[in-house]
């Protein structure tokens, strides 16, 4: 994990705020370790992926799908224009919306902003 956002997500964890991830997260860090190094990825065997995997459910609050994450995904995607990749950052401020979690904690603050309805903050913004 980057150290920039190791120690801000080590900060709230220490400040006892809720940490949480979504199951949208936790496919793409599967996809992410088990790619081949050549192709941008982790290189890592399924086994230390999968026993990575379970030790982040044990440190963070997984957010459970649900039928009303796509309803929401919908409108927001009508409401905002969203087109191209930037279906996959909507369909995390659905499941936000969703579960009631108003914060992000992301490097990628811009590909945010269109979402009055969450507010996005980089770990740089988060003090240890």
């Amino acid at each position: 994990m980057h150290p920039l956002a190791a120690g801000a997500v080590n900060a709230l964890l220490e400040s006892d705020s809720e940490v949480y991830v979504s199951t949208q997260n936790l496919i793409e860090f599967w996809n992410v370790c088990t790619r081949p190094l050549e192709r941008n990825g982790l290189g890592m065997t399924v086994e230390r992926t999968d026993a990575e995997l379970t030790r982040l459910e044990g440190v963070f609050t997984v957010l459970p799908d649900s039928p009303a994450i796509y309803a929401q995904w919908r409108r927001l995607v009508r409401v905002h224009g969203v087109m191209g990749v930037k279906v996959h950052d909507t369909r995390l401020v659905a499941a936000m919306l969703v579960s009631g979690v108003p914060h992000i904690l992301t490097f990628n603050t811009d590909d945010f902003r269109r979402f009055s309805e969450i507010t996005a903050v980089h770990p740089s913004e988060i003090t240890p």
